[in-house]
């Protein structure tokens, strides 16, 4: 079990992230590109850890490692966002500060290379909570976010595997739901105990007609408050239709539940008797971590308040302290 809040003095703060879950097998995976995963999901824990180590604020903590992977070409959000099925990319992000419950987010990005740095100035610049489209880009030009053209986000590797959908859908070939999904987030607390959430994506292979799915909706794909922080992925839908987000932190607040009881309940019983799958990362006030997935790997990693630490993607990959329930 994770160690209490206070038992580490010399380190008082603790980070969970994921890069989306789904099919992931060791098949698919070469080792070369399993290394670069890996190293990924390390850089993002490092870009984190930074900031809580310096003193700085959850808040800071989950933009840092939400930005690492929204710049790697290996996780469906910024540069590596699949395509639409006109064949663009339409970003979406949200964040969260649980001491506040102050909230920020946005949705069908084009040209914002960071959407989590919008997310947050939406948060903290408008009186509002949710921007989309052509308003969120002119309010990101107006606030100075950085912006690239739209070819910034094409990789071959998500071009081919619109083309493999849009074939498979001609001749009525079916993939597994999770094939079409990915997401990355985080969730931390820092010193002061405050915890804050990110989440960050390109939304669904294939896509159409605006679809937004549960990443930008707080309580959906994203929720924090004093005691508990989420970031969700998966099948956005059913994320959307059960608040997932809010339940796991809404089951701790009203129900007593224990971390682990509630992320588990919400994931694997309630999305799955729905017909759904995905994961989350959860986190509460102490530092206690739960990662639940009902899918075949998710891209995770963390940091302890006792130190530990890692990162793993495959179903039968289990960190010592049991944090994680496939």
């Amino acid at each position: 079990m994770a160690l209490p809040f206070c038992a580490q003095a010399e380190q008082r703060f603790a980070l969970v992230i994921h890069g989306g879950a789904g099919t992931l097998t060791r098949e698919a995976i070469t080792p070369e590109l399993d290394a670069q995963i890996r190293a990924a999901l390390n850089q993002s824990l490092d870009a984190g850890a930074a900031v809580l180590a310096d003193g700085g604020t959850s808040l800071d903590a989950v933009v840092a490692s939400v930005k690492v992977l929204e710049d790697s070409p290996h996780f469906n959000a910024g540069k590596g966002a699949v395509f639409t099925h006109e064949g663009r990319n339409e970003l979406d992000a949200s964040i969260m500060d649980g001491a506040t419950r102050q909230a920020g987010a946005v949705a069908g990005l084009r040209t914002v290379r960071n959407p989590i740095d919008l997310a947050r100035a939406v948060m903290e610049k408008s009186p509002h909570v949710m921007l989309i489209g052509e308003g969120a880009e002119q309010f990101a030009k107006e606030r100075g976010i950085a912006q690239v053209e739209p070819e910034y986000f094409r990789t071959e590797h998500r071009w081919r595997q619109l083309q493999d959908v849009l074939e498979r859908e001609s001749t009525q070939a079916s993939l597994p739901p999770s094939t079409y999904f990915g997401t990355v987030g985080a969730v931390a607390l820092d010193s002061d105990r405050r915890l804050a959430a990110a989440t960050s994506t390109g939304g669904m292979v294939n896509k159409r007609w605006g679809r937004v799915g549960d990443a930008p909706i707080i309580g959906a794909g994203t929720y924090a408050d004093t005691n508990c922080g989420v970031s969700a992925t998966g099948w956005g839908e059913f994320f959307i239709r059960l608040s997932v987000a809010y339940d796991i932190c809404a089951r701790m607040k009203y129900g007593q539940q224990s971390l682990a009881e509630a992320a588990d309940a919400a994931v694997m019983t309630e999305v799955t008797v729905l017909g759904g799958d995905g994961g989350v990362i959860a986190m509460d006030a102490q530092g206690a971590i739960r990662m639940p997935f009902s899918t075949r790997g998710m891209y995770r990693g963390w940091i302890g308040v006792d130190g530990s630490r890692g990162v793993a993607i495959f179903a039968d990959e289990d960190d010592p302290d049991g944090r994680i329930a496939p």
